[in-house]
Formats: C-alpha cells, structure tokens, sequence
C-alpha cells in the first residue's frame, strides 16, 4: 500500500524542536531532533494539550537514510540469531514489523521528517507507565487488551493529544505517529502525500551519530526481550 502513495514532496524545511517544539523533551542523546516544520509545530500543539506537569519525551524523529539502513541492518543480524533458519521472507516480514524497509519506493517514515517516537513523561519526570502489566513491546499495539487502568489512562492520555493535532498512529506501535509521509496517507486513505525523503548537512548531527554508533555496541537483541 505504501508503495501506491504517490509523493508530492511540498519542499517544507526540517526545523529543529528545540526552538518550534520547546515543550517536548528530548529523550535520548542521539536523537537528531528535528522535523518537518509543519510536524514540530503540530508537535508543540500536542504537548500544549497535556495536562498540567506532563510532557511528551522524543525518542527518535528525523533520521538520515544512513541511519535507517544500519538500523534494519543490525536488526536482520538480530533476527538471524535467534532464527538462523528461518526463510528469508519469514525473516524480512518479521524485521519489517519493528523498522521501515530501505529497499521500498515509499521511504521509511523517519527518513522524511514526517515520523515521530514519543514517551510520555509525568510531572515527576518519571516515564508514565502505559504497558503494565506487560512491556513496551509485548504491549505495542495501541489498542492493545488487558493493561491496567493506570496504563489505560495514560496511553489515552498521550494517543488523544496527538490525534487532536492532526496525527495520526501507526496502530501496531503506541509511541509512532506521523503527518504527511506515506504511512500516513494510506491511514487517512488518501494516495498522496507531501513529503518524501529529506536531507540535512551532517555536520548538524554529527555527534548525535557518533553517541548512536557506541550505544549501538552494546543494544540488547530486541528480539529476545520480552
């Protein structure tokens, strides 16, 4: 389906969050924080709507392409070890369930600027639970059954903010949401989108990638977490 959408990249610019989403915190060091500019702003409005004392935190947001093929690289790698015989395209679908695939026409959410992870942070800088009783990833359906209330609360809490500025959610991932890339064209079924891979110089995030490339060295597989 993501491959039908047909891009009509409008040109607007990445913008960094730090000066048109101030409210949001930046979660993880190597995050690059930038995002289409109509994004940041959408993203900002989110975080306004929250109650009192509580923020969105960014886990990831624009990534350059780069980046995005040692990602699914690593991930295949991960995949292998706990399934080496596995066929390749049981394989491939099960590394495309967590990250974009790099050799499609429709480029990967994050990749366009159009794409942002997001936590939800209490007015005690602690995260918000949203999975008990289960984990972040056995839990990662949106809609997912069996949470506590607690849980319950929370995700509406964070899923409603970002639906009321114009969002939408990757259903299979409560933290992934996204405005005018490929993925979410197909959910708001429409067949166009505007925006299509951006660039940025390097230089900008050149630390940001030298902090993923260490902590990349001793990620866990995600594939035997549970």
């Amino acid at each position: 389906m993501l491959n039908l959408i047909r891009e009509e990249d409008n040109g607007e610019p990445l913008v960094s969050l730090l000066e048109v989403a101030p409210s949001v915190i930046i979660h993880r060091p190597q995050v690059i924080p930038y995002l289409r500019k109509r994004v940041a702003e959408m993203l900002e409005e989110a975080a306004q709507t929250l109650p009192a004392g509580y923020k969105y935190a960014v886990i990831d947001a624009w990534r350059p392409f780069d980046r995005q093929v040692r990602i699914y690289e690593w991930m295949t790698r991960c995949a292998l070890e706990v399934w080496p015989d596995l066929p390749y395209a049981q394989l491939k679908r099960k590394v495309n369930r967590w990250v974009a695939p790099i050799d499609q026409a429709a480029p990967p959410g994050h990749c366009t600027g159009a794409a942002v992870d997001v936590f939800l942070m209490k007015p005690d800088g602690e995260q918000a639970d949203v999975w008990s009783p289960f984990t972040r990833f056995t839990s990662a359906p949106t809609y997912s059954l069996g949470l506590s209330d607690e849980a319950v609360h929370n995700r509406r809490m964070m899923v409603e903010a970002m639906l009321m500025a114009g969002f939408s959610n990757c259903r299979d991932e409560w933290w992934h949401y996204s405005y005018g890339d490929a993925g979410w064209a197909v959910r708001m079924g429409l067949d166009t989108c505007m925006y299509g891979k951006a660039d940025l110089d390097p230089a900008l995030y050149e630390e940001q990638e030298r902090i993923w490339e260490e902590k990349q060295k001793s990620r866990p597989n995600p594939f035997l977490e549970g």
